[in-house]
């Protein structure tokens, strides 16, 4: 018994021993997460602590976007990191990195720095480095590119990095861009600048951004918001195909043909009834597409842009404009038509009659260019891209497009405006149609033309915030991989909300539309956010009853309309009067907004006034002259398109424009 005892004495002390150890144990471990997971200090009380380091021979695109993460960590947090080029010797103990280079494998042995998605990028701290990088490609002997106004130096086919950065701007140091300049940008000042171990990867399902804003496109001085627009990584996409001056991939395929082509090839455009082939219409002559002589000139064409920019990955092959006149009607296209097709009206010279739908003629024929460019150009990533316009806006039957082909779906049809499509003679729906190109795995840009009838083309608040956030859910459930429109009119006071809730989704479609504009309320105009949604939203709805009850522009905003809105703006300045002056100045900016639509929507009342009399009453004349010398004043400055609005739009809405002219 003795010695039983002992033993279980023995098996005591042994199990206090363990338990002790157990315990220990648990110690060191709990030590050891609490070490891993120590946070990242940046910066703390004035001072900065961890430098920025860009790796050796970056882009340019990539040097500038690390001197702009210092400049916002000295914003938010009151002391700049210093910027290093290239590995430093010693390497220090905390440091920001931007962009990879070989050493982060090293210090992030378990973290994969492969990026094998296109624009994809990757934020990840470790507690004792920070990493902010992503899929870059560039051809550094090709980093020039034309733009519309000017060159553009730095061009990349992806910036990751660059989108890396801006997205760790904006998410972990909690920055906004609301609008372009200084009032737009909202800064939360912090003491501290620190984050505990995490790792963030993403990459955007939509690669052809910019259309949203094409104005403010690379290399144009049309638009008001390139800063905003890069910022908000729109503008440094990877499909960007809407910026170029040599007939821009965007639009269509074939506008210089007629004039290069028509003396020595007239057999390149469509055979008319007439038997003739005299590129009717003339300013959108049609292509002959099964003539082989088509596609080798095409590819010649093809081989010219890429020696002039060695970049290029997207071509044209979209039909001229007027879509349903003057489709070739030559025995060899015939043959490629489906007659169970859908019939559309197609118009020739003095003669219009119905035809089945032309979508499995031009898939066929992107497919056959599409073929023939990877021959010619084996293991290049290059596209082809046509319109489903006009008669091949319904998917085809038989051909389904090559996985290199892009089809850019244009139609009327955004914001719960424009669905039918207006060429069918079956009432289709334009969202179903790209349902059906989609459900045969077709690639999509989304491109539609926008409908004017909310005013959206007047500078006025055409904000459908719900609807344009199911329009852009939509269609990234349907294989959308690019969005433009054609075309945002930029102007700030009026639809500003509008343009940052898409370029919110375009980075990311499946984000909560509502949540976005309550924190875009909320960081914008802090004790009056209420109020400014409340304008907002019955800017919207007043939208929204316009077009749906097909009202005029002065019965939508009318009389009540103005006292509601006006009044919500002084609810607005109240509230924030003893709060920081910033709040007031961005209401002031948002009230310059309702001025402008009061004025413009009474220019539309007096020209209506002036018309219906033929030209006669001078009265009303002289008081729209007299409100576009106050529109003038309103616009400048304030972040309007003016070169539309004042000499585009306006000889159209002012008698004596042109002559004054």
């Amino acid at each position: 018994m003795k010695h039983v005892m002992a033993i279980c004495g023995i098996g005591v002390a042994l199990l206090v021993v363990a338990a002790g150890c157990t315990e220990a144990l648990e110690k060191v471990k709990q030590k050891d997460a609490e070490v891993r997971a120590a946070p990242l200090t940046l910066v703390d009380k004035g001072l900065s602590l961890a430098p920025i380091i860009v790796f050796s021979n970056a882009p340019p695109m990539t040097r500038k976007v690390a001197d702009e993460l210092a400049a916002y960590i000295e914003k938010v947090g009151g002391a700049k990191p210093r910027v290093i080029e290239g590995l430093p010797n010693p390497v220090p103990e905390h440091a920001i990195w931007v962009g990879y280079q070989p050493k982060l494998k090293e210090l992030f042995p378990k973290t994969d720095f492969e990026f094998k998605n296109p624009e994809e990028i990757l934020i990840a701290c470790d507690g004792k480095n920070l990493v902010i990088a992503g899929r870059d490609r560039w051809d550094p002997q090709h980093m020039v590119v034309k733009g519309w106004h000017f060159s553009v130096n730095g061009w990349q086919q992806e910036y990751g990095t660059v989108n890396a950065v801006y997205t760790f701007i904006q998410d972990y140091l909690d920055v906004r861009w609301l609008w372009p300049g200084e009032i737009g940008e909202d800064i939360i000042r912090k003491e501290t600048i620190a984050f505990a171990p995490f790792e963030y990867r993403y990459h955007p399902q939509i690669r052809l951004r910019i259309g949203i804003l094409a104005l403010s496109a690379p290399g144009s001085l049309a638009g008001c918001a390139q800063d905003w627009a890069r910022l908000q990584r729109m503008q440094l996409d990877s499909a960007n195909i809407g910026y170029r001056l040599d007939n821009a991939v965007g639009g269509h395929g074939f506008g210089d043909w007629w004039g290069r082509f028509h003396e020595t090839h007239p057999e390149y455009f469509a055979l008319q009834p007439n038997g003739t082939r005299d590129g009717y219409p003339l300013s959108n002559s049609k292509i002959c597409q099964s003539n082989p002589g088509v596609w080798d000139q095409w590819l010649d064409d093809v081989a010219k842009q890429l020696e002039a920019d060695p970049t290029r990955t997207f071509f044209n092959a979209a039909a001229n404009d007027a879509a349903s006149c003057g489709p070739c009607i030559c025995e060899k296209c015939r043959a490629w038509d489906v007659p169970e097709a859908k019939k559309r009206m197609l118009t020739w010279e003095g003669l219009c009659q119905e035809y089945p739908a032309l979508s499995d003629r031009d898939v066929r024929f992107a497919n056959t260019l599409a073929r023939k460019l990877r021959q010619r150009y084996p293991g290049k990533d290059y596209y082809v891209k046509i319109f489903g316009y006009g008669p091949t806006t319904p998917a085809p039957l038989k051909n389904k497009p090559d996985d290199n082909v892009i089809l850019a779906h244009a139609s009327n049809w955004f914001a719960g405006s424009g669905d039918n499509d207006v060429e069918s003679i079956y009432d289709e729906k334009s969202s179903q149609q790209i349902a059906d190109w989609a459900a045969m795995g077709a690639k999509i840009f989304y491109r539609p033309n926008l409908p004017g009838d909310a005013g959206y083309h007047l500078m006025l608040p055409d904000v459908p915030f719900g609807r344009a956030m199911e329009t852009i859910r939509f269609v990234a459930d349907h294989n959308c991989t690019g969005i433009l429109f054609d075309t945002m009119q930029e102007c700030w006071p009026t639809q500003g909300p509008l343009y940052y809730l898409l370029a919110h989704l375009a980075w990311n479609p499946f984000q909560d539309g509502y949540a976005i504009m309550d924190d875009y309320y909320r960081r914008g105009f802090g004790p009056a956010a209420g109020q400014v949604k409340a304008y907002w939203t019955l800017l919207e709805a007043t939208r929204n009853r316009k077009i749906d009850g097909k009202l005029t522009f002065p019965q939508a905003y009318n009389a009540a309309f103005y006292q509601r809105a006006a009044s919500l703006l002084d609810e607005a300045d109240a509230v924030v009067a003893k709060a920081p002056d910033i709040y007031r100045r961005r209401i002031a900016f948002v009230r310059v907004g309702l001025e402008f639509t009061r004025k413009m929507n009474e220019v539309l009342d007096l020209m209506a006034r002036y018309k219906n009399s033929k030209g006669e009453d001078k009265e009303a004349a002289d008081r729209v002259s007299a409100l576009w010398k106050e529109i003038e004043l309103i616009v400048k400055g304030n972040y309007f398109y003016t070169h539309y609005l004042l000499r585009e739009l306006r000889p159209g809405l002012d008698p004596d424009y042109n002559k004054k002219k």
